[in-house]
């Protein structure tokens, strides 16, 4: 569904100008300001990962902008700015006046509180799938001050297992097995519009949860598995074994539980705990 090319050649220039992360965080939250009043006013950014081909880019944009959505962000884009972007959009410029270029994923989600990546099969990442319908309603039912995020992989190789491991869910659209594959623009077209048809059916199958702090974002949760895989290597919990399927079944297990910032520090301070008492441990070893 989602297509590659390498990274090598990449300019950063103009509305591509890498920002530092305080001002790249200020310019994703903002990305919807001062639009047109036909664009929704929405906390739902699309993310493309490595796009290999700028009129993909271009008609991605004009895909969202048919939908009412603005928020595009690249990713380490091959080609960008190019001609082709603007041609392809065909109208679409409050959306190419609004593009954020950042260098990685990690960046480009750092303040969102939920992460759908679309990928057209199964990968080593063991994700819990879902239609695009589903994903629309998730990410409709999110709360207004929740940043959230729709990312999609390049046109060739999709989404890196790495990549996919940032998201809570892999949103997969039933294409046929025998002729599978989509253009980037059209899955972003798919997705584009069910997020269109939840917002005008007024999505609300479900209440969202009570939460009496907010969610932690991917960044917070990137730090947490990296103290949490420091801490198992702290206490010789591997035991001298790989801890790679350890580590990527409990990554599953707590963006399944969508922990709230609060329940995060508790951990941490666990974490912290279990670290400390193995260094005394240690030292009465020695």
């Amino acid at each position: 569904m989602f297509c590659s090319a390498g990274r090598k050649g990449n300019k950063f220039t103009g509305l591509g100008q890498i920002l530092g992360r305080t001002a790249t965080m200020k310019s994703l939250q903002s990305m919807t300001e001062n639009t047109s009043p036909g664009l929704t006013s929405s906390n739902i950014r699309f993310v493309l990962v490595r796009t290999s081909h700028p009129g993909n880019i271009g008609a991605a944009a004009r895909a969202m902008r048919t939908m009412g959505h603005a928020r595009l962000v690249l990713v380490a884009p091959l080609h960008y700015p190019h001609a082709d972007v603007t041609a392809l959009a065909a109208g679409a410029e409050d959306v190419l006046e609004n593009i954020v270029v950042v260098p990685d994923l990690a960046t480009a989600i750092a303040d969102c509180r939920l992460v759908l990546g679309c990928t057209a099969r199964q990968r080593g990442v063991p994700l819990p799938e879902i239609s695009p319908r589903i994903a629309a309603e998730r990410l409709q039912q999110a709360p207004p001050n929740d940043e959230v995020a729709l990312v999609f992989g390049n046109e060739r190789s999709g989404l890196e297992n790495e990549e996919l491991m940032r998201c809570h869910a892999a949103v997969h659209i039933p294409s046929v097995a025998d002729f599978s594959s989509l253009n980037l623009a059209q899955a972003v077209q798919v997705l584009a519009y069910e997020l269109r048809l939840a917002a005008l059916q007024g999505v609300a199958l479900l209440p969202p949860p009570l939460k009496s702090d907010p969610l932690a974002t991917a960044a917070e949760m990137e730090y947490f598995f990296a103290h949490l895989a420091q801490t198992l290597i702290d206490i010789d919990f591997h035991k001298g074994r790989a801890a790679v399927t350890i580590e990527r079944r409990l990554r599953r297990l707590f963006q399944r539980a969508e922990p709230e910032q609060r329940e995060l520090r508790i951990l941490r301070g666990i974490f912290d705990d279990a670290q400390r008492m193995a260094r005394l441990a240690g030292s009465k070893k020695e």
